[in-house]
């Protein structure tokens, strides 16, 4: 059997499981198309929770670019999970104590304002649109290989598969199907690197083969600092960018996650208000099965690669030829991802070889100049491909491939689902039924979700054609517009009175606006290519980056909010009762003031 059909089969029998699952759930009322009915298990819901959060971004994109960067990006692995440690303390027990369906009605009700409400929509759809961005550039990537179409082909399968199961599902049908999408995607994501790790240091657990010794004795992040250095790439061990930056992208992330909306909406389908708080911890657990597994698959993968490439002992043996690329079965991955426009390679100087090495390295100039190399000849190599590719480069059996196909496409739909569920509870419940026809009737409040969901899948895949980065790091950009905007609505909302209604929504838009402008000047206006004034490797600001600049419009965001409150009327006395009756337990009250 070829590997296209093991593909489909494992991809098909996924997608079947998937789509028969919505249909068993199928949402009929808005308290199961919003919340499930809450009645979500902890440990159901942390699972889904996980598979909700375990994005693209985090099983194909992650990797990739830990694999060629290295030490720097694990700012990815330390902002993602340390969100979840703020999740679970300082807000989702208390806004599932709340009691309501979504974000934005929690902040309308909080600060006693509908324009608080639709600003709070607002901030939510353009971090939630951005996010999707990435899941759908993820989406494309995944189908585009595994069914050897183009890459645009398969962000518009994507689509309609997406489409299929979260339009008719709804919160109900979409956290069921994600329990069955991490139990696939965290099964094809450890497979391939058990095996991987078992080749190269004959460990089977990853995360200790990572610091393990290869076949020659020598400890396998040696082995791999010395090969790219030798290429003219930076340590892969080592601290290279700025620390001040690191430091804020790491916030920004944290922040981030505590104030997605699409996340905190699974913590409104539990029973109990201390469920909320065990889902959080659960969430955690399933999240660290593929956390504390990704380094490792980023170095060995970029060990294998290069390995692949100067398949004689590094330089001094010479590099892989275009005879080897074009007849040696190992080499047959590149030829298929070829077909995609996500990878290619070019023997410019027409000596048969490819080399790949660091051209913009100044000792790596001369060597060529000696050797007659006139650049870096793997012209491409798309970081989103990595994960996928990984089972391939070292040479896995079939089926290991058909089912990290099957893994890769359930992390980008199942985060792609929860988001355009978010989306439209934004537009129908917040939106339509809470600002624009209060009386409309159920039935029309589950159409309009749907509608929204059906446009939000339209823009989200006509963006995601020309994504404004990888999938991992368009996610960042989300991440950085739900800390500015959304985290410190909800922060200030649920541990301080003193914020009024013009204080919230004048932080919340101040944050929103400050993120959302540094962005577009860094990659372009509504993510147009082109438009943009600045790059990430040359930022307005010193060392920020676009994706970094979250934690200071959060700062940004209270210091408005609390300017602003401080300025006008205080908290009516109800909401202030209100507010600490969520916060504070009842009984409690006799203990606090002893």
């Amino acid at each position: 059997m070829d590997q296209f059909t093991i593909n489909l089969l494992f991809v098909g029998a996924s997608f079947a499981l998937y789509i028969g699952i919505a249909i068993w759930a199928r949402a009929g009322s808005t308290s199961e198309f919003y919340a499930a009915g809450r009645g979500v298990h902890p440990v159901t819901n942390g699972m889904a929770t996980a598979a909700d959060w375990m994005s693209a971004a985090s099983f194909i994109s992650m990797a990739g670019l830990i694999a060629f960067t290295g030490y720097d990006n694990s700012t990815f692995l330390m902002g993602w999970t340390g969100g979840y440690v703020l999740l679970a303390l300082l807000l989702a027990p208390y806004l599932r104590k709340f009691g309501k369906y979504t974000v934005s009605e929690f902040i309308g009700d909080r600060f006693y304002s509908q324009t608080a409400r639709i600003v709070a929509v607002i901030c939510l759809i353009v971090a939630s649109v951005t996010y999707v961005i990435g899941q759908m550039t993820g989406v494309g990537v995944a189908f585009g290989r595994f069914l050897e179409v183009s890459n645009t082909s398969g962000l518009l399968i994507g689509a309609c598969v997406v489409f299929a199961y979260a339009v008719f599902g709804g919160m109900k049908g979409v956290t069921y199907t994600q329990v069955a999408q991490y139990c696939v995607l965290i099964t094809a994501y450890t497979i391939p690197a058990i095996f991987i790790s078992l080749q190269l240091t004959g460990t089977p657990v990853p995360a200790l083969g990572l610091f393990s010794d290869t076949a020659s004795g020598e400890p396998l992040l040696t082995k791999l600092d010395a090969i790219v250095t030798e290429l003219g790439f930076a340590d892969y061990t080592a601290h290279h960018s700025n620390t001040l930056n690191m430091v804020l992208f790491t916030l920004s992330l944290m922040i981030g996650t505590a104030g997605l909306p699409h996340v905190i909406m699974r913590f409104f389908t539990v029973p109990k208000v201390s469920d909320a708080r065990w889902s959080a911890g659960w969430t955690l657990v399933f999240i660290a099965l593929l956390y504390l597994t990704a380094p490792a698959v980023g170095a060995m993968a970029r060990l294998n690669i290069t390995d692949m490439m100067w398949p004689n002992g590094g330089i001094a043996g010479g590099a892989v030829s275009v005879e080897e690329i074009d007849t040696d079965p190992r080499y047959d991955w590149m030829k298929t991802w070829q077909k995609t426009g996500l990878l290619d390679w070019e023997d410019k100087n027409g000596d048969g070889k490819i080399q790949y090495y660091n051209d913009q390295n100044a000792d790596m100039q001369a060597l060529a100049e000696e050797k007659g190399w006139v650049g870096n000849e793997l012209t491409k190599f798309n970081r989103d491909i990595l994960v996928l590719a990984n089972p391939e480069i070292a040479n896995l059996p079939g089926w290991v491939i058909g089912l990290v196909a099957a893994g890769g496409l359930a992390a980008a739909l199942s985060t792609a689902a929860g988001l355009l569920l978010a989306i439209s509870s934004a537009v129908s419940h917040d939106l339509v039924k809470g600002a624009i026809n209060p009386s409309i009737s159920e039935k029309g409040e589950l159409m309009a979700a749907r509608i929204a969901m059906a446009v939000a899948i339209v823009i989200a895949t006509y963006l995601g054609l020309n994504p404004p980065g990888f999938a991992a790091q368009t996610v960042a950009l989300a991440f950085g517009l739900a800390a500015a905007s959304i985290f410190p609505a909800l922060m200030m909302g649920i541990f301080s009175t003193r914020i009024n209604n013009t204080g919230a929504v004048c932080g919340m838009l101040a944050g929103l606006t400050v993120t959302l402008v540094y962005i577009f000047l860094h990659k372009g206006w509504l993510f147009i290519p082109g438009t943009n004034s600045f790059t990430d490797a040359d930022p307005l600001l010193g060392p920020i980056k676009s994706t970094s600049f979250g934690a200071i419009g959060a700062m940004i965001n209270f210091a408005v909010a609390f300017v602003v409150a401080g300025m006008t009327k205080e908290t009516p006395k109800e909401i202030v009762e209100l507010v600490e009756s969520v916060r504070i337990p009842r009984g409690a009250g006799a203990a606090q003031n002893k």
